[in-house]
């Protein structure tokens, strides 16, 4: 089976691209909407981050707790959002490695934002074969492309609801 390494999933948010990408843009804030996320720790946790500013991702999936070190690769207000996963470990992301791309795109439609979240597998390197193996250990039975569609699913549905529960301009 070919592997999949790039999937992407959007919503409609009724909410400005520049409202959703203010929000987007500040991961210590995506625990909020993330089904694995736990929030991230950066140098101004408040503000947008901008392209290469490193921070560590908190993550939990069941009892399975690790952090992540990912670096701001685009930072376009009210355009795109994204970062690249290229370090983990459990209490500190020792292993360097190559492991994702998370991006964000934010097209206006009329008034509302179509926000789309790509994930993107790294692991170029790793044979095929290994990677299915490793995936469906860590994920309970599916590779990271078919386990992230739902993560993206449940992080856009979060996303969607908490932004239009609260007026933005």
């Amino acid at each position: 089976m070919a592997r999949t390494f790039t999937v992407s999933r959007s919503i409609l948010v009724e909410a400005s691209p520049s409202a959703v990408y203010e929000q987007i843009s500040r991961p210590a804030q995506m625990g909020r909407w993330s089904p694995e996320n736990l929030g991230a720790t950066l140098p101004e946790p408040d503000a947008p981050a901008g392209v290469g500013v490193v921070f560590e991702g908190h993550n939990k999936r069941g009892a399975f707790r690790w952090t992540t070190r990912c670096t701001v690769t685009e930072a376009d207000p009210g355009r795109v959002f994204a970062f690249r996963v290229h370090a983990i470990g459990l209490k500190h992301p020792r292993l360097r490695s190559r492991i994702a791309t998370w991006q964000y795109r934010f097209e206006a439609e009329g008034a509302a934002t179509r926000v789309t979240e790509t994930w993107t597998d790294d692991r170029r390197s790793w044979p095929t074969v290994v990677a299915n193996a490793f995936d469906r250990i860590a994920t309970g039975g599916k590779t990271f492309a078919a386990f992230q569609v739902g993560n993206i699913d449940r992080t856009l549905n979060g996303i969607k609801r908490e932004l239009e529960a609260v007026p933005h301009p």
